[in-house]
């Protein structure tokens, strides 16, 4: 970001008056230490969420469950995510005006960072730059140098300079202004609204074939995960069954991103009929998997148990508060299908999806 703020100053030689501001008014406020840290628009979000949360799951997020230890909190090591999980506690505390205790969290990065555990994930994908090689063709290709090229334009800087990763830079530098300072970038100029879909694509390619669709594993290392959602459900359908007090009534799990795009991926949500690669942009314009959707800020996944009475219990899961429905389960009823025909549609995994298995490295021919 440094890098195409300083190629602005120093090589600028056009006249366009809206470039102004990014020559003479606009300094770079990110900084290295911001990396990782949660900002202060993060906070509120955490808070607003808690708040929201609680008033649309008033009997499960309430003072008394709270207090009363039913409601648990995990979350990765990464100081992010340990101020976001301090930030959706305080959300709930300064709601009910609780000052007389506090409420402790569960470090837990075998769960959280999953992907950081998993050998084969770590060898085959994060290490390899040939497993996201659609990713770098579509850099290189036609639509990508329009853009880079247009940026070199608006700029008045030679088209040379503005390589893959600085035309992404200004996108990020649009962005992270818009959604964090709540300003309107003048970094925005640079693109209209075919750059910024190029530019969502070139994201998504990179997640589909990072964290999605575009490897077995990517979802598979999420093995560790799924199999603790689903202990939790089983454990709460069974103390409500036995009309026991349900010993945990909310989990709270605080992650990042590429903690819940893989499990999305393993519960097959937003998967599109044909692959995303680097050659079929055009045709991909009304595509399902669109991380921007999916994984926005303060981006969360609820799976909500229901009593129903005679009809069973049901399994409702929402992200981002939205209702969603399983893929497969599409005839039950709206988006809360019984919970033993989801345990039934993803059979398959619960009696396998086994985390040291997938995850272990596959063996040479000679070896074997």
């Amino acid at each position: 970001m440094q890098k195409l703020h300083n190629i602005v100053l120093n090589n600028f030689t056009g006249e366009q008056s809206w470039l102004s501001e990014i020559l003479t008014q606009w300094t770079m406020w990110y900084t290295e230490d911001m990396d990782g840290r949660l900002v202060q628009k993060g906070v509120k979000d955490l808070k607003h969420l808690a708040v929201r949360l609680s008033k649309m799951f008033p009997s499960m997020i309430s003072e008394e469950k709270l207090r009363g230890g039913l409601i648990k909190f995990i979350t990765s090591s990464k100081h992010r995510c340990v101020n976001s999980t301090l930030s959706f506690k305080a959300g709930l505390t300064e709601m009910w005006a609780i000052r007389d205790v506090e409420f402790g969290h569960e470090v837990n990065d075998a769960l959280m960072r999953f992907f950081e555990h998993c050998i084969r994930f770590v060898k085959e994908i994060d290490k390899n730059s040939s497993a996201v090689i659609e990713v770098e063709m579509f850099k290189q290709g036609l639509e990508m140098i329009k853009v880079q090229k247009k940026i070199a334009e608006h700029l008045g800087v030679p088209s040379s300079l503005i390589t893959n990763d600085l035309a992404e830079a200004a996108f990020f530098l649009c962005t992270y202004e818009f959604a964090v300072k709540a300003v309107n970038s003048p970094w925005c100029l640079l693109f209209d609204e075919d750059d910024a879909k190029v530019m969502e694509y070139a994201s998504d390619l990179r997640e589909f074939w990072k964290r999605g669709y575009g490897h077995d594993i990517n979802s598979k290392s999420s093995c560790i995960l799924f199999h603790d959602l689903f202990s939790r459900l089983d454990k709460a359908a069974s103390d409500n069954t036995l009309h026991q007090q349900v010993s945990e009534a909310v989990t709270v799990q605080i992650g990042h991103a590429d903690t819940l795009l893989p499990l999305l991926t393993l519960l097959g949500f937003f998967k599109d009929a044909v692959p995303l690669t680097s050659t079929n942009y055009a045709s991909q314009t009304q595509r399902s998997f669109r991380t921007s959707h999916m994984l926005p800020y303060a981006a969360n996944f609820l799976l909500v148990l229901y009593d129903c009475g005679e009809e069973g219990i049901r399994l409702q899961p929402l992200l981002n508060e939205k209702p969603l429905t399983f893929p497969g389960l599409t005839d039950q009823q709206a988006s809360m299908p019984l919970y033993e025909d989801v345990r039934k549609h993803y059979r398959d995994l619960l009696n396998g999806c086994d985390f040291e298995t997938e995850c272990q490295l596959l063996k040479n021919p000679a070896e074997v």
